[in-house]
């Protein structure tokens, strides 16, 4: 299947927008889904809306078993030991929010270090923050080289005795750096630490093996890989969650409820507390098998050779900056930029007018806007419907946007 007959599996493409055809290039905010992830959905609502774990009725246990199933699929996505290790969650937010109060608030004490990067999303340093207040560790950052990339060096001198949890992007949401997760394990199991990864940007773009990087916990959402919204997954060893107490309590989670006491069900039921997302859990799965009868390694490649076709032509734009590796090989398909004399959100809403949909801010990065000594910034970033030809109007539209705020001030 070529990336045009791919591009044709998603039907918000197919569209006009302010009369120009669409360009979308803001797959790291959330991806597109395809006809087969939508068919399912509708299929789940149409067919078999039912609540999942409760009833002995067809409906309920047809929800069931679709719903158990996917587990199974993003067990076997991440090459997770056992399902008992995959939690499906609202999205990576509540995963890493998950890990910090439930394993962090039973396992760190005052003058605990708690280890992460500037380049970090702000979902992967909030609750490590928090985390550092409520128990009196201290938080510590491992410092970036020039290109953004994180030196194995640095995190041997950040990592200490002292540390009891590294948690570090897999690719970074703004830069594209591809981080050293697996030897980034080694050095925190070396000092008697935990390794958690937020694998937001990577679980869509290359293949993840939980069990070779020797990761504690991964999270990621289902919404940045042809998934729907409202899914996410947290995996994590055995060893830990069996450690681990809840966070929310109610209905699903529970064993035996007394009028004093309670127990919990066994993994990983005791952390999915309420109605699970049920829809969003199918949805996730038809999007696992979506990618992997594309290849995740096909769409690392797909997006390593636009990223340097990227590169290349928008490094020939007067006054434009690029940010992070200049290499493609070393990032994943995001390339942030500023356009000299211009704002970002004025390049964005420039594009916009050409049809073409960039991301402008902050990206949830703000100590990295602020290591890159800027306020904010413009992400295109790709995925595996975009071609070629998607890049050449992104460039022809900044070619614009330069012309327009060079006549107009």
């Amino acid at each position: 299947m070529n990336n045009y007959e791919v591009r044709k599996l998603f039907p918000i493409l197919d569209q006009e927008v302010n009369g120009h055809p669409l360009v979308y290039l803001d797959s790291a905010a959330t991806s597109q889904k395809p006809v087969q992830v939508i068919e399912v959905l509708d299929e789940y609502y149409r067919e078999y809306n039912s609540n999942v774990h409760r009833g002995v009725h067809t409906l309920g246990t047809r929800a069931t078993d679709r719903y158990e199933a996917a587990r199974e699929k993003v067990r076997k996505f991440i090459n997770a030991s056992s399902i008992e290790e995959i939690i499906f969650t609202r999205g990576t937010t509540t995963a890493l929010n998950t890990v910090a109060v439930s394993y962090g608030m039973e396992n760190l004490k005052e003058d605990d270090e708690i280890v992460i990067s500037y380049m970090e999303h702000h979902s992967n340093i909030i609750p490590w923050q928090q985390l550092a207040k409520r128990t009196g560790a201290k938080l510590k950052y491992i410092p970036l080289l020039e290109d953004g990339s994180i030196s194995l060096e640095d995190a041997r001198e950040t990592i200490t005795p002292k540390t009891k949890i590294v948690s570090i992007m897999y690719v970074s949401n703004v830069l594209g750096v591809i981080n050293p997760i697996k030897d980034l394990a080694a050095i925190a199991h070396e000092n008697g630490a935990v390794m958690v990864v937020d694998g937001a940007q990577a679980a869509p773009h290359m293949q993840v093996d939980v069990r070779d990087l020797n990761c504690d916990f991964f999270a990621f959402s289902g919404h940045k890989m042809c998934g729907p919204t409202g899914i996410g997954v947290l995996y994590g060893k055995r060893e830990h969650l069996e450690k681990m107490e809840p966070i929310e309590f109610g209905g699903e989670m529970i064993d035996f409820v007394g009028l004093q006491e309670s127990t919990w069900k066994e993994l990983p039921w005791k952390f999915e507390a309420g109605t699970p997302i049920i829809a969003g859990a199918i949805g996730l799965g038809a999007a696992i098998d979506f990618l992997e009868k594309i290849g995740t390694d096909n769409i690392l490649e797909h997006e390593h050779r636009l990223a340097a076709y990227a590169l290349e032509k928008m490094s020939s734009i007067e006054g434009l900056t690029i940010y992070g590796p200049k290499e493609a090989e070393k990032r994943a398909g995001v390339i942030t930029f500023n356009l000299e004399d211009v704002h970002p959100h004025d390049v964005a809403t420039v594009l916009d007018s050409e049809g073409i949909a960039i991301r402008a801010g902050h990206h949830c990065a703000q100590p990295l806007m602020k290591w890159l000594n800027v306020s904010s910034t413009a992400r295109a970033s790709f995925y595996l419907y975009n071609t070629e030809q998607d890049i050449d109007m992104l460039v022809d539209g900044l070619v614009k946007t330069k012309e327009y705020f060079t006549n107009v001030f």
